[in-house]
């Protein structure tokens, strides 16, 4: 899927827009505002979103939701996304009102899930920093990194494996035992440069350590 600066920032400015009228006491399934047909019609296709909040200037993490299967179509995953991710992370307190000046909104549009078929010890050989996100699962425990978070975290890929299987509530080293399976994904990722400012795609530079 391809999405231009136009459309990233409509995605954008729909996830904030979405909590911003939530605050009006309005409900999940009674936001709507008005949305090209043309934007409308490619967003109703399937996709895995997330929907990452982060204080400004501290870039620190506020909350972050979202699917990493296509179980929705896109809109309608990015309207969901928004609202769990303001409200629902266990991680931390609902969004406030007041703090709608002070936080950035950022879109991330997934490709399907892909199982990496290799051996455990070969992981490393299939991943690349800077370009995938992983999902880890191991019975009925499951963890999601994004692709941003290495880069931002300045991981190798060893420690990417080992964060993403403690995300999932694992050991770190379990992605070496043979029932674990590990995914990988990418993303186009949008996000505003400071609160209801300007919209830009994030570029991650890719890293082979």
């Amino acid at each position: 899927m391809e999405i231009n600066s136009e459309e990233g920032k409509f995605l954008v400015t729909y996830a904030r827009k979405t909590i911003e009228m939530s605050f009006e006491n309005k409900k999940a399934d009674e936001i709507e505002w008005h949305i090209d047909e043309k934007i409308l019609k490619k967003f109703s296709e399937k996709y895995g979103v997330f929907v990452t909040i982060e204080t400004y200037p501290d870039h620190e993490l506020r909350g972050c939701i979202g699917f990493p299967e296509p179980i929705f179509p896109l809109i309608d995953g990015l309207k969901k996304a928004s609202l769990y991710a303001a409200y629902e992370d266990p991680r931390f307190e609902p969004l406030e009102k007041e703090e709608l000046s002070q936080i950035t909104f950022e879109v991330t549009v997934l490709t399907p899930p892909e199982l990496i078929k290799c051996k455990p010890n070969e992981y490393e050989k299939f991943i690349e920093i800077g370009r995938d996100g992983l999902i880890v699962r191991k019975g009925a425990r499951s963890g999601l990194l994004l692709p941003q978070v290495p880069v931002e975290w300045n991981w190798n890929k060893k420690e990417f494996l080992e964060e993403t299987c403690m995300k999932a509530g694992l050991n770190a080293n379990d992605y070496l035992k043979q029932d674990t399976k590990v995914y990988k994904f990418q993303g186009i990722i949008f996000t505003e440069i400071s609160p209801n400012g300007d919209v830009a795609e994030k570029k991650l530079k890719s890293c082979g350590n």
